[in-house]
């Protein structure tokens, strides 16, 4: 199953399902970007909305990015709200967003399904403005390498998503290579638990 099908089937339970690095996704971008201002937002991977109602407190504007139709319904049916216009896009394409047209672009859970970050972080340094920040919260590879991948319940079984590792040092040396600073990196917990791995890595970088 493609990974579009396969988060389009998903969806339907997205929310609602037992999903530990979903919310711990959600603790980690709001603990991260509280201390931050910004306008204008690009969301790359919006899903379901769970970090849109929370953006929205902040932005004055978001444009919301997802590659699944059925995602995008869902967060439609959440958010109602006139800063927030929702878009199905593929971002492994040349972006449909104006330049520097962002403060902030957040990026949650969807690089492992990506192979060339190279050309997300070129995408990026184009969509944001002078100083804007780029902030990226993905499943740890200390995880991927044990074996974690994303993956849901279904009728038929666990449905494994297809997947790519991306190395600490492949992120922070892309991110210079493309001229952008490293403002933050941090290292995510399931519940202060902190003698085991960590489930997810996110980093700030300033354009």
């Amino acid at each position: 199953m493609s990974i579009e099908k396969s988060y389009n089937s998903w969806a339907k339970q997205y929310d609602t399902n037992n999903n530990k690095t979903r919310d711990l996704d959600k603790k980690a971008t709001i603990n991260t970007l509280s201390k931050y201002n910004f306008n204008n937002v690009l969301e790359l991977g919006c899903g379901t909305g769970k970090n849109t109602i929370w953006l929205i407190e902040k932005a004055a504007r978001i444009i919301a990015l997802d590659f699944s139709e059925e995602m995008l319904k869902k967060a439609e049916e959440k958010i109602v709200n006139s800063k927030v216009t929702f878009k199905k896009a593929d971002i492994t394409k040349i972006w449909d967003i104006n330049s520097d047209f962002a403060d902030l672009i957040t990026c949650s859970l969807i690089l492992e399904h990506i192979q060339n970050l190279d050309f997300i972080f070129k995408e990026a340094y184009k969509a944001l403005k002078p100083n804007g920040f780029f902030f990226i919260s993905e499943l740890h590879p200390f995880k991927q390498y044990y074996g974690s991948k994303a993956r849901y319940e279904t009728e038929n079984g666990t449905e494994e998503l297809e997947v790519y590792t991306h190395h600490i040092s492949e992120f922070t040396s892309i991110a210079k290579n493309n001229s952008f600073e490293l403002i933050e990196i941090n290292e995510w917990f399931d519940e202060e638990n902190e003698i085991e791995i960590p489930r997810l890595i996110s980093f700030v970088f300033k354009k």
